[in-house]
């Protein structure tokens, strides 16, 4: 097996990923996931061979950064909670939120002031720290994060933002997990930002679990922007009770390596989970998303749409699974995965699964992998644009159908921004 496949680590690194005064059921977790993961199998990413990726290359001494870039501290104004690898520069919700009972805070603050409420929820519902490999690391070695807990009967308007940014202006590590918590009947939006400062050659794991509480409504955003010289595992999870909803949009638009497993497990009795992804690959990258929601509950509701964008020389797989459990009757599952090629040299793949186990369903699946549309773009051409924004145009119109699904403007801007960056790079060196 390649070295990076396998756990050569130094225990020092256990110790080093410590909160100060952690509380010992933590400590405990961090040092079962740290024992089991040698034994523990990598997850599978079907037509991707990722194991020779440096995943698990973490840096032994652990250094920290605390010098804040100017850029990063002008941003602060635009989110919530703003970190530097382990370093949290902002953290603040308005007053009112507190008073309603919000807990909000980095998760080191997270351990030691609501160690009963984190623990109720930290690798118990939407993941596992014994799944595999990559996951067991993360739990034993996450180092930053964010805890936002919402109570019962709360319903937060404004969405709450988090950018999080990987220092890789030294060799350090990025062992990154939020929780994300609604109660009964309460909803929530929330924006995630992860981005890179810095050249040096860094891994970045990155887990998010969403518990999304009876009747509650989660609205889930992420950008992804990581370096080219990042290897990144991303393994976002939903938990869905008794008529909770979680309608996820996610765009992966990182410059390096990455594989991504976004799931979403509809335990209650008309759950109902919105999966909605776009992604770009450029340059030699090669990026693996699996993306799978299964149906426990009876009346549940699981959607799929993913898009991607090849360029030059990369590689995108998209694996959608959906999957209904025996006794889940009258549930749905539906996905479409489509990408578009603007290389002869890109490769993609768009592998749909069902797995039905029920009869009493609505199940269905479509798929392709294709080039541009040369009418479209000969239209545009016609009326002077040249080739290279014609297209970006029609990659756009391509994407659409996931951007308009983003519910805040703002984020919807962002992430058309770095697109048409991403696009622009890659028209380049063609």
């Amino acid at each position: 097996m390649p070295k990076s496949a396998v756990l050569a680590l130094d225990p020092v690194l256990l110790s080093a990923a410590k909160f100060d005064d952690e509380p010992q059921w933590l400590t405990d977790l961090r040092q079962s996931s740290w024992d089991k993961a040698k034994e523990l199998a990598l997850p599978e990413f079907a037509k991707i061979n990722y194991r020779h990726w440096p995943l698990l290359e973490f840096a032994q001494d652990g250094q920290t950064n605390t010098n804040i870039p100017d850029d990063i501290q002008a941003e602060t104004e635009s989110y919530n909670f703003v970190s530097v690898g382990k370093t949290t520069v902002k953290s603040a919700i308005p007053d009112d939120l507190v008073k309603q009972g919000v807990v909000f805070c980095d998760l080191q603050t997270a351990a030691k002031k609501h160690a009963e409420l984190l623990s109720k929820y930290l690798f118990t519902k939407a993941i596992k720290p014994d799944e595999d490999r990559l996951t067991a690391v993360n739990a034993s070695l996450m180092d930053s994060g964010v805890f936002l807990y919402v109570p019962h009967d709360v319903s937060i308007k404004e969405p709450i933002s988090l950018l999080q940014v990987q220092d890789s202006r030294q060799k350090t590590n990025f062992v990154n997990h939020n929780v994300i918590v609604t109660d009964d009947n309460s909803s929530v939006q929330v924006l995630q930002r992860t981005e890179t400062i810095g050249d040096a050659e860094n891994p970045a794991s990155v887990a998010v679990e969403v518990i999304s509480g009876p009747g509650s409504h989660i609205k889930f955003s992420s950008l992804d922007s990581l370096s080219e010289k990042t290897n990144a595992y991303f393994n976002r999870r939903g938990h869905l009770e008794k008529d909770s909803e979680i309608d996820w949009t996610m765009g992966v638009l990182n410059d390096g390596n990455t594989i991504a497993d976004f799931d979403s497990d509809l335990k209650g009795t008309g759950s109902h989970a919105e999966v909605q992804t776009v992604a770009i690959s450029t340059g030699k990258q090669t990026q693996g998303i699996d993306t799978s929601v299964t149906n426990y509950g009876k009346h549940s509701e699981g959607n799929i749409l993913q898009r991607g964008v090849l360029l030059e020389k990369s590689a995108l797989v998209f694996n959608g699974v959906g999957k209904i459990i025996h006794g889940a009757h009258g549930s749905k599952a539906q996905q479409e995965n489509r990408i578009l090629m603007l290389s002869p040299e890109a490769r993609g793949d768009a592998n749909p699964i069902l797995l039905i186990d029920e009869n009493d369903v609505i199940a269905g699946h479509a798929a392709s992998v294709g080039r541009v549309d040369q009418k479209q773009l000969y239209y545009l051409m016609s009326r002077g644009l040249t080739k290279e924004v014609a297209q970006r145009l029609v990659i756009l119109g391509f994407l659409g159908v996931v951007l308009t699904e983003i519910p805040i403007a703002a984020v919807r801007n962002q992430m058309i921004a770095m697109i048409e960056r991403k696009l622009i790079n890659g028209q380049r060196t063609e």
